[in-house]
């Protein structure tokens, strides 16, 4: 890897025909680089790429790999390249929630203020004293649905939106949170209708990807589909020794009981299949990619998810930043901690977004951010001035901490004390 490299303006040019990895670093970030690597000869991954700004600077774009999962650059099929862009799951929250935090810093949302000062219909049942702010802290009290929507009736936002304002609450709303995996895509989407008038996906590209240059969208463009590759299923290789790192007996137990809230909450969307089984919707299909679920179906390239992240603390490329300071203390300000009802695990979420801790590391204990299931993760670190933004087409099973984003985390946090 070293030999087929060089020197230029204080970063280092990467083109590796024999691991399929290229791109940049700058000096100080290599240990990125060889985490990267590894992460192909080690984790099986199958095509991906990772982005970190410093101080509104690049200073890691590598990629490598095939553009869809079950491509093979080797057998002729495409190469993962420069601007691929992959479906990123729940890191889309991240974007999501910059939508209500960006109105409430121009003065438009009070989070605060209850739901249905906006969104009148969604008091029923019980929901009057939901706050705006519980929607983002997973406070709501409605991760799951009594009746599932199908795939097809989850890409109708109003049909979806009603089903959510009608659902009774399992908790009163405020009183505890779990995590609404699912159902947040409208409980945001729907807010940010109401208040401005716009559908979630356009409001995002007028008012984040387009005025900061992203390669991120909630709704995929049919212009930009054949950048899109596809995703889907591994099975990372067995540790030395062949012993696998199991889930927890009760989280276990939980994914597996088709009565409990966790896999109540990821199956709110699901297809029947006669046996009982979880099935997402197919991740592939164009109509499912130009629909805008803002919990779950953003796209981006891990430049785009990064350079979003870099943006929220600063400025990039000349380009103003999207969070004042204030709002940065907003986003991660510890509004929910302690076991999920969802994710079974002890969790931390400030305003929408995921905060360091065990189901979920980052970079320190000031960074904010979200992983999506699968693999993909997206965070800030205000302190250091580093952003991130890590995207892949194999999604491995595990919801917070693939164990490929991870080596990557903490071969930044290594190269962060360095650089």
């Amino acid at each position: 890897m070293r030999g087929g490299t060089e020197r230029v303006r204080g970063t280092e040019a990467v083109s590796s025909p024999g691991t399929g990895v290229h791109g940049t670093v700058a000096d100080g970030f290599e240990p990125v680089r060889d985490a990267f690597v590894r992460n192909f000869a080690e984790r099986g991954e199958r095509g991906a790429a990772v982005t970190v700004y410093r101080d509104g600077r690049k200073v890691v774009d590598l990629w490598g790999g095939a553009k869809d999962v079950d491509g093979d650059p080797a057998a002729g099929d495409a190469p993962w390249e420069r601007g691929t862009a992959q479906i990123i799951r729940s890191a889309t929250k991240g974007v999501a929630a910059a939508t209500l935090l960006l109105l409430h810093q121009r003065g438009e949302l009070d989070l605060d203020a209850p739901v249905a000062a906006h969104w009148p219909e969604f008091k029923a049942r019980g929901k009057d004293r939901a706050l705006v702010r519980h929607l983002l802290a997973h406070r709501a009290g409605v991760p799951a649905l009594d009746h599932p929507l199908t795939p097809a009736e989850a890409l109708d936002p109003d049909l979806a939106a009603a089903v959510v304002a009608a659902q009774a609450p399992f908790w009163e709303p405020g009183a505890d949170h779990g995590y609404h995996a699912q159902t947040y895509s409208w409980l945001i989407g729907e807010t940010v209708r109401r208040v401005t008038g716009q559908a979630v996906g356009e409001w995002i590209a007028a008012e984040i990807a387009r005025p900061l240059g992203l390669d991120l969208w909630v709704g995929l463009p049919d212009a930009e589909a054949a950048r899109a590759g596809r995703v889907g299923g591994i099975e990372p290789p067995a540790p030395a020794g062949g012993l696998r790192v199991r889930p927890r007996r009760n989280v276990a137990e939980a994914y597996a009981d088709p009565d409990s809230l966790t896999r109540r909450a990821y199956g709110a969307v699901t297809a029947a299949t006669g046996g009982g089984e979880l099935t997402r919707p197919d991740e592939n299909d164009p109509a499912y990619r130009a629909a805008a679920l803002p919990g779950a179906n953003g796209i981006a390239t891990a430049e785009g998810l990064a350079r979003f992240y870099a943006s929220l603390i600063g400025e990039v490329d000349g380009r103003g930043r999207l969070f004042t300071p204030e709002t940065v203390d907003l986003a991660r300000a510890e509004e929910s901690a302690g076991p999920d009802r969802v994710l079974v695990v002890p969790t931390r979420f400030g305003l929408g977004y995921m905060l360091h801790g065990g189901a979920s590391p980052l970079l320190a204990p000031g960074s904010f951010g979200h992983p999506g299931s699968g693999g993909a993760l997206g965070f800030a670190d205000p302190e250091s001035g580093l952003a991130f933004g890590y995207v892949t087409n194999g999604m491995a099973k595990g919801v917070t901490a693939d164990p490929r984003a991870q080596a990557l985390v903490r071969a930044l946090r290594t190269a962060a004390g360095r650089a």
